[in-house]
């Protein structure tokens, strides 16, 4: 059980989308819970990025870290594996630069962290014009994650909806319901530092599909339990292209995951000790 008092990391990746960015960022100065940093693992984008944080910086009482490497095309693993190395508490949350939690987001990761569990969350994904037409304003009032109001505002009406508006007592129901994989979701997943330094962070082998599954399956093979907080934790997705979904970049992807489900693996030697022991040796 995480203390009141114990420094969270949030972590995620951006990737030339100032415009997503700032809104993911004006969520996380609105949060509920004040006790945590954070740190954007940004995969090369250009200086407009940097300049956002600068400015941000000035408006919010967070601290936040911005790891950057170059661009050579989709290598989330690899920054994933920079952030965590600047990460300084003793857990971690995970999401993405285009999804905008509420309120209570990294309250929900504190009170639900377990020793010897990782949870997993889930997103509710938005359409363009919405995700557009969100503002700041949207954000720090709740509209950005109403049913009512992304109804009226051109969302068709779906059951998904039961995410937004789920209280405490139907949420802990779903939660143990829902037919949902417990996988590490990129986009919305927790865990103590120790445990994913000890299965060696990300696999830098694999880019886009199922990168941060392959991490999970590790962690799950090394003895540690998931949670189910897709009900509970909430974020909404904004819409965007994937340019860099190809079928190679795919199909690398599942021949990695299917050699750690079949080796049960839980270590990969292409992960965080490449540069704590590049450290050691320069030292």
């Amino acid at each position: 059980m995480l203390t009141s008092n114990q420094l969270i990391s949030v972590i995620f990746t951006t990737y030339n989308s100032t415009a997503w960015l700032e809104k993911v960022l004006w969520g996380f100065h609105f949060q509920s819970d004040k006790h945590f940093e954070i740190v954007i693992a940004d995969d090369g984008s250009n200086e407009d990025t940097a300049e956002l944080i600068k400015r941000f910086r000035q408006h919010t009482h967070i601290s936040i870290t911005h790891v950057w490497q170059e661009d050579e095309g989709f290598q989330k693993c690899r920054i994933m594996n920079k952030a965590l190395l600047e990460a300084k508490g003793e857990y971690v949350i995970f999401t993405d630069g285009d999804c905008i939690p509420r309120k209570d987001f990294v309250s929900v990761h504190r009170h639900k962290a377990d020793k010897g569990y990782y949870l997993s969350g889930g997103y509710f994904k938005l359409p363009m014009s919405i995700s557009q037409a969100i503002t700041r304003e949207d954000i720090e009032n709740g509209n950005a994650f109403s049913p009512e109001w992304l109804l009226a505002h051109g969302l068709k009406k779906t059951f998904k909806l039961q995410k937004l508006s789920a209280n405490n007592f139907s949420a802990y129901w779903l939660n143990h319901l829902t037919p949902t994989k417990r996988t590490w979701n990129g986009h919305n997943a927790s865990g103590w530092k120790s445990d994913i330094f000890a299965v060696n962070g990300y696999d830098e082998r694999m880019q886009y599909g199922g990168q941060d599954c392959e991490l999970g399956f590790r962690l799950r093979h090394s003895g540690i339990k998931a949670k189910q907080i897709r009900y509970s934790a909430i974020v909404v997705h904004l819409d965007h292209s994937r340019g860099y979904a190809t079928p190679e970049a795919i199909a690398n992807s599942a021949r990695i995951k299917k050699q750690t489900l079949q080796n049960n693996s839980t270590f990969t030697h292409y992960g965080l000790s490449q540069y704590i022991n590049s450290t050691k040796r320069t030292q």
